[in-house]
């Protein structure tokens, strides 16, 4: 199905003069993880990420442990951080009117993304990530990524066990893994190029216009469940977090959303196969005179992580069976067919080198049945394939070049190829525009603070 809020952040900026603007913020010292996190454990960033946001064994127990490791005295100012996104944007060829609002055709700055968020400890055993977002595209800063956690050890058939709740605002945001839709590769992406028109529900369909409470456990570090359930805010309510809710649907009843995994690690070699799912029951565009849609997400999904002194090695694969039951929208002229069914395959491979530079590999094919309505597209089909190239450099992560504890900025420059594209590879939008018009060059700054 079609996602149903699409909020990219960007504002024109100068790349170039932000990348300035953090060479002059740049003097000497231990090169930490994302700045609230680290100030209140005092690791280095490989502790607890590969490249961030990817996640190494110990994040993963971080996370699970709530957010709460290390020093219990840290001040509360040392817990709120900043992100920066600055970016150069290049398609294959120009999109007709603008990319976005206030840009151009093609070869677009933006400023992808300022968020400000508080990291860790709020009191003994609760600890929250809490994210607020500027979107330059809409003009406005919105709720985020929302994360808070209680989180305890215990004892069960006498093997160590991790186990709590959370509250959050998006189904797989807390997964410890990167492989569920919230934290998977491509980890950047630009917002001033196109993407296909469909997604299954559980990619982000939902994401910031849920409210919901899961409940998780990590027996002997080697089973983890977790199971949630969730429900759409009022519209009210999504309007006042600026979050947009044209199009968004309206809950019927409450969602349950479900996450299973083994996984095993030597301190060197860790490996994750599980799976996870969402039903959901949705009044089309808030709608309730035809009924509601129904929809079962089915994913599957596995991860190898090789952790060396500096370099790392980490294979992801995610595949996600959606079962449409359209009803409502068939009723309303929301789709053609009453019955669909919507299919995404991923897989990744990242290599860091020395610490430094990260390269990067990764596929995605989605596939279903046609229905133009449902899609919005000439062609009527959701398949699309592309493949993704990106080089990462993070020149202070190591030490002898490392510096402030809040300074650790990442440069990348990704590619991405389009083979098909919402169902052709050619005239895919009925203008003569190829899929491979679609390859984005995407040059990416990003800064933490």
């Amino acid at each position: 199905m079609p996602i149903f809020l699409d909020h990219p952040i960007k504002i024109p900026v100068s790349v170039s003069g932000f990348f300035l603007l953090t060479i002059v913020l740049a003097p000497s010292a231990p090169a930490h993880a994302i700045p609230p996190f680290a100030r209140q454990t005092g690791l280095e960033c490989s502790a607890c990420h590969t490249v961030y946001p990817q996640l190494t064994a110990y994040g993963r127990q971080f996370k699970m442990n709530g957010y709460v490791d290390g020093d219990v005295d840290t001040a509360l100012y040392k817990k709120i951080g900043a992100w920066l996104q600055g970016s150069f944007t290049r398609t294959n060829k120009g999109q007709s009117g603008g990319a976005a609002p206030d840009f151009g055709e093609n070869d677009n700055f933006a400023l992808d993304q300022g968020s400000l968020f508080f990291g860790g400890r709020v009191i003994d055993k609760v600890g929250a990530f809490v994210q607020g977002t500027y979107d330059g595209i809409g003009k406005a800063f919105a709720w985020d990524n929302i994360d808070v956690r209680f989180a305890n050890r215990g004892t069960v058939a006498g093997e160590d066990v991790a186990y709590g709740v959370s509250l959050n605002n998006s189904p797989s945001v807390t997964d410890p893994w990167n492989t569920t839709p919230v934290w998977s590769f491509p980890f950047d992406g630009s917002g001033l190029a196109p993407t296909p028109a469909a997604s299954p529900l559980l990619k982000d369909g939902l994401g910031q216009i849920v409210i919901g409470a899961s409940a998780f456990a990590d027996w002997n570090s080697s089973i983890y469940g977790e199971v949630g359930l969730y429900h759409t805010l009022p519209r009210n309510m999504i309007n006042a977090l600026d979050v947009s809710s044209d199009g968004a649907p309206k809950s019927n009843g409450l969602a349950p959303y479900w996450r299973f995994a083994w996984h095993r690690d030597d301190g060197t070699n860790n490996f994750m196969v599980g799976t996870f799912g969402l039903y959901a029951s949705l009044y089309p565009n808030g709608e309730k005179s035809a009924g509601a849609d129904r929809y079962t997400d089915l994913g599957f999904d596995a991860q190898y992580q090789y952790v060396g002194d500096r370099d790392s090695v980490t294979v992801r694969g995610t595949l996600i069976h959606e079962m449409q039951d359209l009803a409502a929208s068939a009723t309303l002229g929301g789709a053609d067919s009453a019955t669909g069914a919507l299919n995404s395959a991923d897989a990744s491979i990242a290599y860091l080198y020395d610490g430094t530079y990260q390269f990067s590999l990764g596929a995605s094919h989605l596939w279903g049945g046609s229905d133009a309505a449902l899609y919005g597209t000439p062609s009527g089909s959701p398949t699309s394939t592309s493949f993704t190239a990106q080089i990462d450099w993070l020149p202070f992560n190591k030490e002898p070049w490392s510096v402030y504890e809040w300074f650790n900025p990442r440069l990348s420059l990704q590619y991405v190829h389009y083979t098909r594209f919402d169902g052709s590879s050619g005239n895919v939008d009925g203008t003569g525009r190829d899929a491979s018009d679609n390859d984005t060059l995407f040059l990416l700054l990003t800064a933490t603070f």
